[in-house]
C-alpha cells in the first residue's frame, strides 16, 4: 500500500514509519526541511517536505495515496489549525473511496477515570481540548474509511514523557531526591512506542469505518511508582519528592494540567477488533534499562 505518513520523525511516528515498512508498505513521509528527509530516507521512506498549513497540497499528496496515517503534531499554538487543516483536506481527498485515514487523538480527551475505554464521554484537558471536536468530525465522516487512534503515555527507545520526569527538579541536599509530577497518586496509562506503531498498521488495513481505539496496553502505575524508577536509573537510589499541585502547574503550564489526570485505560476495542496484541516490557521494567541524559 502506498501510505502517507505526516509526523514520521517524531517518537511514535518514526516507530510507526518503521513498522510500516517492514509490513512491506511504500511509504512517503511529510517532513518540514532536508534533515528530517534524510532520517526517514534512512528507513526506507520516501520523503516529500512540505508543510501542514498548505491544504491544497495535503489533499493531492493524500489523493495519490492508498491510505494516510496523519500523527503530526507540532506541539505549540499552530496546533489546532494545522490539525484543522489537514484533517480536512485528508477527509475531502479520500472521500468515495475505500481508502483508510487514520486520525490520532489521545487517551488525555477522555479526562480522568478509572475505567477508561472506546466509549467514555470525552472530557479533555485544555491543552488537548481542540483534538476532541475534530476527531468526533474524521469519526463521523460517512464516505470515508476513518479510523481514530488514541495513543496512551508512549515510552521506549529512551523518548517520550519519561524524559521531562527525569528532567525534573531534585531537592537540595547530601541526598538529592527527584521531584514528581504532582502528588504523584495520579496513574498514567502507558504503552511502547512499537506495540503503539503496530496498532496503527493493523488499522491501517484492517479497522472498519468508523473505528476509534485507545492506544493503552493495560499497565497504569502511579507517577509515583515511574519517578522512583526513573530515579534509581539517574542514580539518586529511588528517592523522590512530592510537589505541590500549585507548583506544578507553576512549572509546567497547561502540560501539568494533563499530567495530573489519574487514567485507567485498556485499549480493549483494539484487540477485539483487530487481533492487537501489545507484548513489549512494560514502562517500569523499560525504564530500568534505559539511560538518560545528564541534567544540566
Amino acid at each position: 500500500m502506498r501510505v502517507l505518513l505526516t509526523g514520521g520523525t517524531g517518537h511514535i511516528g518514526s516507530a510507526v514509519l518503521g513498522r510500516l515498512v517492514a509490513a512491506g508498505h511504500q511509504v512517503s513521509a511529510l517532513v518540514r526541511d532536508a534533515g528530517k528527509a534524510d532520517a526517514v530516507k534512512a528507513k526506507g521512506a520516501g520523503a516529500i517536505i512540505g508543510d501542514l498549513s498548505d491544504g491544497d497540497a495535503l489533499h493531492e499528496l493524500a489523493a495519490r495515496s492508498d491510505g494516510v496515517i496523519h500523527l503530526a503534531s507540532p506541539g505549540d499554538a499552530t496546533g489546532p489549525a494545522l490539525d484543522e487543516t489537514a484533517a480536512t483536506a485528508f477527509l475531502r481527498a479520500l472521500s468515495g473511496t475505500d481508502r483508510p485515514y487514520l486520525h490520532t487523538a489521545g487517551v488525555w480527551e477522555h479526562g480522568s477515570g478509572t475505567v477508561i475505554n472506546e466509549s467514555t464521554p470525552m472530557n479533555p484537558p485544555r491543552l488537548t481540548a481542540w483534538r476532541a471536536s475534530i476527531a468526533e468530525r474524521v469519526l463521523a465522516a460517512t464516505d470515508v474509511r476513518t479510523a481514530v487512534v488514541a495513543p496512551a503515555v508512549a515510552y521506549g527507545h529512551g523518548g517520550g514523557l519519561v524524559n521531562l520526569v527525569a528532567a525534573g527538579p531534585r531537592t537540595e541536599g547530601p541526598e538529592p531526591a527527584l521531584t514528581m509530577i504532582g502528588h504523584g497518586e495520579q496513574r498514567w496509562s502507558t504503552v511502547h512506542v512499537d506495540d503503539l506503531a503496530e496498532l496503527y498498521v493493523l488499522a491501517l488495513e484492517k479497522a472498519p469505518a468508523g473505528s476509534y481505539f485507545i492506544g493503552a496496553a493495560g499497565a497504569s502505575p502511579t507517577v509515583r511508582q515511574i519517578t522512583e524508577a526513573v530515579s534509581n536509573a539517574v542514580g539518586l537510589s529511588g528517592r523522590v519528592e512530592p510537589e505541590p499541585v500549585a507548583q506544578t502547574l507553576d512549572r509546567l503550564g497547561l502540560l501539568g494540567e494533563a499530567l495530573l489526570l489519574d487514567q485507567q485505560a485498556q485499549g480493549e476495542a483494539a484487540r477485539r477488533l483487530l487481533g492487537w496484541a501489545p507484548a513489549r516490557p512494560d514502562i517500569l521494567r523499560d525504564i530500568a534499562r534505559t539511560h538518560f541524559a545528564p541534567v544540566a
